[in-house]
């Protein structure tokens, strides 16, 4: 909910063709890119990361073998 406030609040100036907007656009559509990277990739893909290096540090905590 905070990074789709920020990315609002940011469409404005991300839309803007005024006078000055030559330099607030390009700030304006980065921020935005990297909040919907950093949510997507926080939402999809870490949970799709997590398991596979959970095991692999499960497997490298106990020696090499799995838990029965």
């Amino acid at each position: 909910m905070t990074a789709l406030m920020a990315a609002l609040g940011l469409l404005p100036m991300a839309l803007s063709r005024e006078v000055g907007a030559e330099t607030s656009r390009p700030f304006a559509v980065v921020i935005i890119g990297g909040l919907v990277t950093a949510t997507l990739v926080t939402l999809l893909i870490l949970p799709v990361l997590y398991p596979w290096f959970e095991t692999k540090t499960t497997a490298h905590a106990s020696g090499g073998r799995h838990p029965a």
